[in-house]
């Protein structure tokens, strides 16, 4: 746990709440967790998550992926789509969504003129997860990174409920569950 003085002022996301607060210039706060590039923070207002492109705030470096199309023809890589969802990461949990078994389903869809759409179905671990629009909008950035990816829908379903037996075997050694 580090903690740094914001050298400008940042917008974050009030965890677990999904607020978008305003952390002032000059604030000292505890970085908790340094996950998928995003940082989750501890301050006097409580905590927050503050997004990657937001990193020089806290003296951090933080590569955004740009990916290429020059060279990428036909539909994404399935194993690549699973891969970048490993990116993403509730704020409150350090395990990404892929390993805590949020994420139901990942299937490519044909579009117009040789361009390829993604559609997720994902969970979360409570209903009423204010992060969950946050997090959703986090995996569908991440889908829209990988070569070959148009455009990215990710749904938020309920069905099948989730339950700590979804989560995968690295998951339970992240969290000491085995």
């Amino acid at each position: 746990m580090a903690e740094v003085i914001l050298s400008r002022e940042v917008p974050a996301i009030a965890v677990p709440y999904g607020e978008t607060v305003v952390i002032p210039a000059g604030t000292p706060v505890s970085i908790e967790q340094r996950l998928g590039g995003h940082f989750t923070v501890t301050w006097s207002g409580g905590m927050a998550q503050i997004r990657r492109e937001n990193a020089d705030a806290l003296g951090e470096e933080y590569q955004v992926s740009h990916k290429s199309e020059t060279d990428h023809k036909g539909p994404p890589d399935v194993d690549a789509l699973w891969q970048a969802l490993k990116g993403v990461f509730d704020p409150e949990i350090p395990v990404n969504i892929v390993d805590l078994g949020l994420v139901y389903s990942v299937e490519i869809v044909d579009m117009e003129g040789e361009r390829f759409g993604v559609k997720a179905a994902m969970t979360l671990t409570a209903p009423g997860c204010g992060m969950g629009p946050m997090i959703a909008q986090d995996a569908r950035m991440r889908l829209e990174e990988v070569p070959g990816v148009s455009e990215a829908i990710v749904d938020i379903v309920w069905d099948p409920p989730w339950n700590q037996n979804m989560i995968s075997e690295e998951g339970r050694m992240e969290l000491g569950l085995v």
